[in-house]
């Protein structure tokens, strides 16, 4: 994973300043690796002072990143996937320096939300267009704490609690098989054990008390590469998308899954949406993950952030 040393202090609108680049190598199987030599030439060739750092994995990353956003970057540009995305969202989050996305990854959610080209050069060249000329756009964030007020840091599109994050929970314990064929044996092996959980949503401070399969919190409309769990989230509205998927068979669960994909799932008779700016959720017994990344147990408390992200995107999708 590489990313930028710290430069001197953010510029104001319409003016350039540093430019830092965090890279993951290793996403989308090495796209990450073969995209930043022509995102960097890109960036430099419109006169931004542009310097890659590398680390050795994301604990180093993390920090250089930290280190280099707190010593005043314009931008701070990420190539990679929602898992680098999202790691480098705990830097800029709350920050004056604008995200920039380069999507390089598997699955690109907030890159397709915010609608950054799928090319890498064109990518670049929009974030150019837009540092330059000062054309940022404000999006909502959402910061997570635990029960004893631990923060669990920063996250941009959906969160997962129930079925989908207990596949992710036994996909990353597994060794065997390697690449997407691990995700598909850790569906297999949810599904085997599939049960409804008791779940207590709090809402604004209305406490719901539902039996359900799973809950998605949307920040953006998607996430696992497309899965429009939450297809009317809009992250500039200030609220949290709340999706809650019922009791249901594996038979009926198999069969509506297609369905998310083009978001029409939610007018299944048994999912059921809300919307809020604050969400605590509580199920005993499962782990929470957002924007792919594993948070922690429940109960988690979901505070939407109104404009915490300065991107250099659309903003939304094209």
């Amino acid at each position: 994973m590489t990313a930028t040393a710290p430069g001197p202090a953010a510029a104001p609108a319409g003016q350039t300043g540093a430019v830092g680049v965090l890279v993951n190598p290793t996403a989308g199987r090495g796209r990450g690796a073969r995209d930043v030599a022509a995102v960097v030439a890109t960036l430099r060739s419109a006169g931004l002072d542009v310097t890659e750092l590398h680390a050795t994995g994301p604990v180093e990353a993390s920090a250089a990143v930290a280190t280099a956003v707190a010593g005043g970057l314009a931008a701070l540009v990420a190539v990679g996937g929602d898992g680098t995305v999202h790691l480098a969202a705990q830097a800029v989050a709350g920050t004056a320096t604008a995200l920039g996305i380069i999507p390089a990854g598997t699955g690109n959610d907030l890159a397709a939300a915010l609608g950054v080209p799928a090319d890498p050069v064109r990518a670049a060249a929009e974030i150019v267009r837009r540092l330059v000329g000062g054309d940022t756009v404000r999006i909502d964030a959402v910061r997570t704490t635990g029960p004893d007020g631990r923060s669990y840091g920063w996250w941009a599109c959906v969160l997962a609690a129930g079925f989908d994050s207990a596949v992710n929970e036994r996909a990353n314990r597994m060794r065997w098989p390697r690449g997407p064929r691990r995700y598909d044996v850790a569906i297999l092996a949810e599904l085997a054990r599939l049960r409804p959980l008791d779940f207590r949503l709090s809402l604004d401070g209305v406490t719901h008390d539902l039996r359900g399969t799973l809950v998605a919190v949307g920040n953006t409309d998607s996430y696992g590469g497309a899965l429009r769990m939450c297809p009317a989230a809009d992250p500039t509205d200030g609220l949290l998308d709340v999706t809650v998927v019922g009791p249901v068979t594996r038979r009926e669960l198999i069969r509506v899954k297609p369905r998310v994909y083009t978001g029409t799932h939610v007018d299944h008779p048994l999912v059921t949406t809300y919307r809020a700016a604050e969400v605590r959720i509580e199920a005993p017994g499962v782990t929470a993950y957002a924007d792919g990344e594993r948070l922690g147990p429940l109960p988690l408390t979901l505070t939407c952030v109104p404009g915490a992200l300065t991107v250099l995107a659309a903003g939304q999708r094209s």
